[in-house]
């Protein structure tokens, strides 16, 4: 069969879980949202105790259990401390670059669920007042946010309900472009999601069934190295899916499919990274092979966590991680395909 990706929900999945806000730790709401999808397409759903998501697809055979991953957490802040003018000090969950930070607008939630606007700023905010305005480290030592409320003290901003501890989410831009390019914060890895779910409305649709039962991990704390440190006992082979690295001494695209060789954990299995690589060249996919200098994966915190499998790394290709990000629609159907070959291959 001529396989034919929905573009149309791949992208509108897309946009709806970017612009949903799931930093590290926060994650039960958009699992949620995950699980509403997935039963929409007709596939079981269950949660782990630490708030991932398992999908079970039934496949021809149950001779061996494949796993997919993918991971819906995202980068973020919280609530550090107050300033005695009323300002709030942040820290960082996971590693977004700061400095792309700073006059990025954002909202803190407190722990009874209300929601307050404000913005990320340096310290020296103002180019008519402070003399390093434009030279002061963006570092979280040296910036706060600015809350939209009319607040003075420190106890002004404790009678709104906000506390240490309390999430803030970063506003992800989300903006889908009439020529396919997908720009955001946060495509690492909800970009690879949305590829999971593009898969499963295919499968549901052409009524697909794969070689093997195959089992989707939608993990949460990725970002923070243990989202799938536990996975089913019963997988034996397992391919993340997340966004490939785009930059120097690297050749991947934001068109591409990218298949990771190694990562700061090593190399990935030799026979499953060979499959890939002939899978991608023999369905004429746009791919590219590379090594991640800077990167772990779900494959890497599964492994570490004791679990017996063989593992791969694979996603579309992602301009600016951890920052503005952008990639192409392309890259997502490059990705899909490429699992789709992998699953009935």
């Amino acid at each position: 069969m001529e396989l034919c990706v929905n573009k149309e929900y791949v992208l509108d999945v897309a946009k709806e879980i970017l612009e949903f806000d799931s930093p590290t730790g926060f994650c039960f709401e958009i699992i949620d949202k995950i699980r509403d999808i997935v039963k929409e397409l007709g596939y079981s759903f269950e949660t782990t105790n630490k708030g991932c998501g398992i999908i079970t697809i039934k496949g021809k055979s149950d001779e061996k259990i494949l796993g997919l991953s993918a991971h819906v957490d995202t980068l973020g802040a919280m609530v550090r401390s107050i300033t005695s003018d009323g300002k709030i000090k942040f820290t960082l969950l996971g590693g977004p670059i700061v400095p792309t930070l700073d006059s990025e607008y954002c909202t803190i939630r407190t722990r009874e669920g209300k929601k307050y606007t404000g913005t990320f700023l340096s310290t020296s905010p103002a180019a008519h007042v402070f003399e390093d305005s434009s030279s002061k480290t963006r570092d979280p030592k040296n910036m706060e946010i600015r809350i939209d409320e009319e607040v003075h003290s420190k106890s002004d901003v404790q009678k709104l309900g906000i506390c240490v501890g309390d999430f803030i989410f970063i506003d992800p831009k989300t903006t889908i472009t009439e020529s396919g390019f997908i720009k955001s914060r946060f495509i690492d890895d909800k970009g690879s999601v949305s590829c999971l779910m593009g898969l499963l409305e295919l499968f549901n649709r052409e009524k697909i069934v794969p070689k093997y039962t195959t089992k989707i991990l939608i993990s949460t704390y990725e970002e923070v190295g243990h989202g799938a440190s536990y996975i089913p006992s019963d997988i034996v082979e397992m391919i993340a899916v997340d966004m490939g690295c785009i930059g120097d001494d690297l050749t991947c695209s934001e068109y591409d499919v990218s298949i990771c060789a190694k990562d700061s954990g090593g190399p990935y299995d030799y026979n499953m990274v060979t499959k890939l690589i002939n899978l991608a060249k023999d369905n004429e996919l746009k791919y590219a092979v590379d090594i991640y200098p800077m990167y772990g994966s779900d494959v890497g915190a599964a492994l570490r966590g004791g679990n017996d499998i063989r593992g791969a790394l694979i996603g579309p290709g992602v301009h600016a991680s951890h920052g503005m990000e952008r990639t192409h629609y392309s890259a997502f159907e490059n990705t899909i395909k490429l699992l789709y070959s992998y699953l009935t291959n």
